[in-house]
């Protein structure tokens, strides 16, 4: 009888899986906030107090539209290239046993380890006029260094990595039994693929193009070296903020910031929403 009483008298404070979860939750959220939320909020604040004619003065700006729209249409150019670039990476990483392969894995991480900078300098060495590969494109009439051409290229070197590590489980977890069981059913490999693997794949596809195009979005370092950088042709959104805090617009700067940012942030939302937009989807047909 006592050692069935025993375990209600221990404290529940003891019974705790972790201890000191509340102190270290509180830390890790004081952190999150100081970090990341603040400067998020204060940007917010400044650009809400813009008013709309500083917004539209800041917008209308043609130099500002024809690097928002270069920003834009190059990253959603990116993410679509590395979207399918990705998917066939990763099929062949999960897929495929050949010699090298661990190697070529961990080089899918590369952009992740390397430094922005070092990432243009190298991008803009292969494919300026005399490089390994540019002299080649010129010699073919393509000119790719400090165009509209050389930033994509950039961007999807930048945002590649989340497409394939995004389906990659998703293809590890799907496994060969369902495409076994369509070919037995006498399905040819283009109907299993449209019919069984892309749907199981569609939101880790969805995933890995809006981590892309957010991270396209963004992206400095790796794109000005190989841009050329010249105003209503080759300049980029991040990069005309930073021209503007040089020329001391502060406003013309926040206005671009927080039109990246709110960009950005619905990319998120999309990214989290996906998920459960799918599951619910799955739970009304298992229903039907």
């Amino acid at each position: 009888m006592t050692t069935a009483v025993l375990p209600s008298l221990i404290p529940f404070r003891s019974r705790r899986p972790l201890p000191g979860f509340g102190l270290s939750l509180g830390l890790g959220m004081a952190w999150l906030g100081v970090v990341v939320l603040l400067p998020l909020l204060a940007l917010a604040v400044r650009a809400a107090g813009l008013g709309s004619e500083g917004w539209l003065r800041a917008i209308h700006d043609p130099r500002v539209q024809a690097a928002l729209k270069l920003s834009f249409s190059a990253s959603l150019i990116a993410a679509l290239v590395a979207l399918v670039a990705g998917g066939i990476v990763a099929w062949v990483l999960v897929r495929y046993r050949f010699p090298g392969r661990r190697i070529l894995d961990a080089l899918v991480d590369l952009p992740f380890a390397l430094p922005t900078a070092v990432a243009g300098i190298a991008l803009t060495a292969i494919y300026s006029s005399n490089g390994w590969v540019g002299r080649f494109a010129e010699a073919a009439g393509f000119k790719v260094a400090y165009t509209p051409v050389g930033i994509v290229i950039a961007l999807v070197f930048i945002g590649l990595p989340f497409a394939v590590r995004t389906v990659q489980p998703v293809l590890e977890a799907l496994g060969h039994e369902q495409e076994e069981a369509a070919a037995s059913l006498g399905a040819s490999r283009f109907t299993t693929l449209r019919r069984v693997i892309l749907p199981e794949l569609l939101p880790a596809l969805l995933t890995g193009f809006s981590l892309s195009f957010a991270r396209a979005l963004g992206e400095y370092g790796s794109v000005i070296f190989i841009a050329g950088n010249k105003p209503f042709a080759t300049e980029i959104a991040p990069l005309l903020i930073t021209i503007r805090l040089e020329e001391y617009d502060y406003n013309g700067a926040i206005a671009i910031a927080a039109l990246l940012l709110a960009a950005s942030f619905v990319c998120l939302l999309a990214i989290n929403a996906i998920p459960s937009l799918f599951a619910h989807e799955r739970q009304e047909n298992r229903r039907g």
